[in-house]
């Protein structure tokens, strides 16, 4: 019987290793592990590993999930950083007694051929996370009513107070850390693997490794302390509850909701909820930790009333009730001195009749910031540092930087000049390749943005290219994250096709041209060049945080600013 691993190569069931690329293996049905438990199907697949659906043997056959760290990562600090978020994740929820809280059953070693694997064990929760129903009522046009919000932040509330009152900040609270329970209908939440213990002393917790603080959180959930600073307060968990109640109230993502230009959220606009809902909303997404609630009751107590709790019927009529605990949005981990860890988030294919689930890349890069693993799908993630000034305006008149000579990444051993080839047979890349052309984007431009995206995240390669060799596999797959992200962010900016055909050949003069048209009165509501540039970086902006105003590479970032502003002046 063939097993495959992430990148669908093709192994004997007999091997625990792909023989291609030196991934770990799935765990294969019926395999049992530390002699008790037995791998009924795969959940979640990441960076760290898989997660199970595994019955246990001494406990009546009794379902379970069986969490693997097995992680596909090369630098002994990346290495560190992953096991000390999976042994915190066990020593946490060993102290955590609560029944909206998975339990923990167990946490073990165990030889798989030649290697030490490391798993946890926890209960298995029936039911679907509340992302995969925000996305089944976004599918029929809906969203969840404002009483079924005001009713899980009543059920879910408690639950903060209790972890709190340990000194245990989750941070990493979002729609797909939250399960609706089938059995009884209550929010159950996941995902202890960002959580931090507050010191005694200090009204943060902040990771140290190699002297670097290590920040952790989830894009478009986090507030900024958390993001830019590592710091992290009981508070911080109120605001990513706030933002989680904001997406499933209005059926939008968080970027739709927020103004990062002006740094404000869409309240009467996008955001409409009665004005008791909206003040307490408001107060738990104050800017300062200090301004907001300090504590899970005070939130509870001038919340509305909470009506009688939903039926599972009514909340997700259509959504499988097999929970697979997959993580929807990335996670991230980013240190300062380890510049980014690229989101390593894959489909996953076994032919050995496992029920493995997609796991979906996100299509945007959320102006905020970063945080790791859900509870069974543990994904690997990063991508490149946050931008502090992103609310800064300057000026377009100055986006003149020089161009940026990188390195290509020839694969399969091509020579060194030659850059990734839109006729590569890798899985991977032939489904990027596909993307491309179907949206019709010029391949020189794209292959050159995503190698200008690759080398500023990982500045140590520049100068080497990358092999089709094993070694360099976890690198290549990378390469190919980014690859998919970018496409995802050009869907996202809706270009039309003459714009998207046009990338890589806008010149300064395309902007000087749109200047003089202004200046005559001849583009539309534009009067001035100025207005022009506002309303191109308001759409740029959330698309690329990371980039600063003024200083875009002319042949890459610099051509998407053109096209979405082409766009504008062709719509005027």
């Amino acid at each position: 019987m063939l097993v495959y691993c992430s990148k669908k190569h093709a192994n004997n069931d007999s091997h625990s290793f792909c023989t291609n690329c030196g991934e770990a293996l799935p765990l294969t049905v019926g395999q049992v592990i530390d002699n008790r438990y037995e791998i009924a199907r795969i959940l979640g697949q990441g960076g760290f590993g898989r997660s199970y659906l595994a019955i246990d043997r001494q406990k009546s056959r009794q379902t379970c999930v069986l969490k693997e760290f097995a992680p596909q990562i090369v630098k002994p600090q990346d290495l560190q950083k992953a096991k000390e978020l999976f042994e915190r994740e066990a020593s946490v929820l060993k102290k955590i007694q609560h029944t909206q809280i998975p339990r923990f059953h167990a946490s073990f070693a165990a030889k798989i051929g030649t290697k030490d694997f490391f798993f946890l064990v926890q209960d298995y929760v029936e039911g679907a996370n509340y992302y995969q129903l925000f996305e089944n009522r976004r599918s029929q046009g809906k969203s969840f009513s404002e009483e079924e919000v005001v009713n899980l932040l009543h059920n879910i509330l408690p639950v903060l107070t209790y972890i709190h009152s340990l000194d245990i900040v989750h941070r990493d609270i979002s729609p797909d850390n939250l399960i609706l329970r089938q059995s009884d209908n209550l929010p159950v939440l996941i995902d202890f693997g960002g959580v931090k213990q507050l010191p005694a002393s200090q009204g943060f917790w902040q990771t140290q490794l190699g002297g670097n603080g290590t920040l952790l959180g989830k894009k478009g959930y986090a507030p900024e302390e958390q993001l830019i600073q590592g710091k992290v307060f009981r508070s911080s968990d109120l605001y990513s509850l706030a933002v989680t109640a904001l997406v499933l109230i209005t059926g939008k993502e968080p970027q739709s909701l927020y103004d990062s230009y002006n740094g404000n959220w869409y309240w009467g606009k996008e955001i409409k909820v009665s004005p008791k809902l909206e003040a307490v909303l408001k107060k738990m997404l104050a800017y300062k930790p200090s301004d907001r609630y300090q504590k899970a009751e005070q939130v509870l107590k001038d919340l509305p009333a909470s009506s009688s709790i939903q039926t599972a019927n009514t909340i997700a009529p259509t959504v499988n009730s097999q929970n697979v605990y997959m993580t929807k949005l990335k996670t991230m981990i980013a240190a300062p001195g380890i510049k980014s860890v690229r989101a390593i988030s894959s489909k996953f294919h076994s032919r050995t009749q496992l029920a493995v689930q997609q796991i979906p890349m996100p299509v945007w890069l959320r102006p905020f910031a970063v945080s790791f693993l859900g509870t069974s799908a543990i994904v690997l993630t990063g991508a490149g540092v946050f931008a502090a000034g992103n609310f800064v305006y300057r000026s377009v008149t100055s986006i003149t930087v020089p161009t940026i000579s990188l390195p290509q990444i020839p694969l399969g051993g091509k020579p060194n000049t030659q850059p990734v080839s839109d006729k590569e047979t890798t899985p991977s890349l032939e489904k990027i390749s596909n993307r491309r052309q179907q949206l019709e984007i010029p391949s020189g431009f794209f292959t050159g943005t995503v190698d200008e995206i690759f080398y500023t995240n990982k500045p140590e390669l520049r100068g080497r290219t990358l092999t089709g060799n094993p070694e360099d596999a976890a690198l290549r797959e990378q390469w190919y994250g980014v690859a998919e992200e970018l496409l995802n962010k050009i869907e996202r900016a809706n270009l039309s096709v003459a714009a998207r055909r046009k990338l890589g050949s806008y010149t300064r003069q395309d902007y000087e041209t749109w200047g003089k048209l202004a200046e005559s009165g001849k583009l539309g509501k534009y009067r001035t060049i100025e207005q022009l540039k506002a309303d191109t970086y308001q759409k740029f902006d959330p698309l690329f945080p990371g980039q600063v105003r003024g200083k875009l590479n002319q042949p890459t970032f610099l051509q998407i600013w053109y096209a979405i502003a082409s766009d504008k002046v062709g719509n005027r």
